[in-house]
């Protein structure tokens, strides 16, 4: 029986399958492929993309980032180079060799500073971690870009190649100017090019000599010399209240505030008291009827302390910081940032001394030359640098710098109305006996700023020359004035003169 059965339904007639159903039976199975396949695809695809962006990275490092992370001065692998290649030169931009290696016949090396005490904060020393340039440009210190056959030569013999020289933007003329001005004070002064950022002149006093380098060492690390400021780079690193160079800073926060600033008139009796704080100016002079221009000229101490009584403390902390205080300065070697504290919720009673730049402000001279900067350069100022140049042992330029970052501190017509106060400062006021007749002008302001409550100060000048189209500007601060009356407008102005001495007006 049922094997009948199997026969009948073998001989059944077979159901015909059409041409559209089959169609979309192989669609529904390539879909179901597809979908099944989907998660390969992607993955195939994410780990294509990831080869792609790895073997990019590799190439762009291999040619643009491979010499910037080698040469950074934190890598400690710079120093392998060394096995190869006698460190080397650094100069001036006039030529004078600041460091070089010297080989005796053995061939042991040694580091040597042919100017001494006068470059060692802008150099550097190329021990105990190194500073300075010897620190920023070990990488290209410690490269050889002598031509090919030349070192081919010194493989074959299995010597060293010899060294880049770095050629710095210091202009060895301006360095001996400030150096000898200063003489035994301590204290700093940096010049700038203001359309160009360049960095003619760097001196910070006390000093040391980096020949000596091992002793120096030993000295700062004694209980003798533990609180020793000698290896303090002044220009970058020293704080110190500005004193009336910050009158600058009122001065501009007063005109933005008071668009008829130019109306202003205050009658100075020698002292005064605002917001219950009694303000002198210096050796209690009278100075009468002053306009705002006046005030800058004569380093009015009363006015500005009623100036500043009328300023609102939030704008005011917000031209502070327009001039870089507590900001990031636009400059790559080591430095201390300035302060400025005043805000909204600042007492009155600190306002007076803070207008005076006494009180808790403080800057470098570093960042009050790049405020000088901006004036004279039409509100912009130019990422000051101290290396001009690598060249080859042979003398062909390998690499040229130049300043191509720059901030905008204040519009080109508060520049221009500053300028033309503080012309009056170097006309007939308080650095006239030492501009009134030189045969450049100059812009500028003085300052005192006191350190103690016994009535001791620091000596400021700050100011550019050749008013029409700025040549220099030059920060000094020279300590304890009181003592040593070494004024930072007579060592400015040795500075002006020797640059004069050798470039035409």
């Amino acid at each position: 029986m049922s094997k009948k059965k199997n026969n009948e339904s073998l001989n059944q007639p077979k159901k015909e399958i059409s041409i559209d159903s089959f169609m979309k039976h192989e669609e529904d199975v390539k879909a179901k492929l597809k979908r099944k396949n989907r998660p390969i695809v992607v993955m195939t695809y994410i780990m294509a993309v990831l080869f792609l962006a790895l073997f990019g990275h590799i190439i762009f490092y291999m040619i643009h980032d491979s010499k910037k992370v080698i040469a950074n001065a934190n890598n400690k692998r710079q120093d392998y180079l060394s096995k190869y290649v006698i460190r080397g030169n650094i100069e001036s931009i006039d030529g004078t060799v600041l460091a070089r290696t010297d080989v005796d016949e053995d061939g042991n090396e040694s580091r040597y500073y042919p100017e001494g005490s006068e470059y060692a904060h802008v150099v550097g020393y190329n021990e105990y971690g190194r500073s300075g340039v010897e620190l920023d440009y070990n990488f290209e210190l410690l490269t050889s870009n002598d031509n090919i056959v030349s070192k081919l030569q010194q493989d074959f013999k299995e010597k060293k190649n010899p060294g880049d020289t770095v050629v710095l933007t210091i202009d060895s003329r301006l360095q001996d100017a400030a150096y000898y001005a200063l003489g035994d004070c301590s204290g700093a002064a940096i010049v700038i090019e203001p359309d160009t950022g360049k960095i003619l002149a760097m001196i910070s006093k006390p000093s040391f000599d980096p020949n000596e380098i091992n002793e120096v060492w030993d000295y700062i690390h004694s209980d003798e010399g533990k609180d020793s400021t000698i290896m303090l780079n002044r220009v970058t690193n020293g704080l110190y209240a500005p004193g009336s160079t910050f009158k600058i800073v009122t001065a501009l926060e007063y005109m933005r505030e008071n668009p008829n600033y130019e109306d202003y008139e205050f009658e100075c009796e020698g002292t005064t008291v605002v917001n219950g704080v009694e303000i002198s100016c210096a050796n209690d002079n009278v100075h009468g009827t002053v306009t705002l221009a006046d005030s800058i000229a004569y380093s009015c101490n009363t006015s500005f302390s009623n100036i500043g009584s009328k300023l609102d403390k939030g704008s005011y902390r917000k031209t502070a910081e327009e001039l870089l205080f507590n900001k990031e300065l636009p400059y790559d070697g080591s430095y201390e940032k300035s302060s400025f504290i005043i805000n909204e919720q600042s007492s009155s009673s600190s306002i007076p001394q803070t207008a005076i730049g006494q009180g808790d402000t403080n800057i470098t001279p570093l960042h009050n030359a790049m405020i000088m900067c901006g004036i004279a350069n039409g509100g912009l100022v130019k990422k000051p640098y101290v290396v001009d140049s690598i060249k080859n042992v042979s003398g062909i330029q390998v690499k040229k710098y130049k300043s191509k970052d720059s901030v905008k501190i204040m519009s080109s017509d508060e520049a221009k109305n500053l300028t033309e106060m503080l012309k009056g400062v170097c006309e007939y006021g308080t650095a006239s006996s030492y501009f009134e007749y030189s045969d450049y002008t100059v812009a500028g302001k003085t300052g005192t700023a006191e350190y103690d409550n016994e009535g001791n100060c620091n000596s400021w000048f700050v100011g550019y020359s050749n008013i029409e189209r700025p040549d220099i500007v030059v920060s000094v601060i020279v300590e304890d004035y009181t003592t040593n009356q070494t004024s930072g407008s007579y060592v400015a102005k040795q500075i002006f003169d020797a640059y004069y001495e050798y470039h035409e007006k």
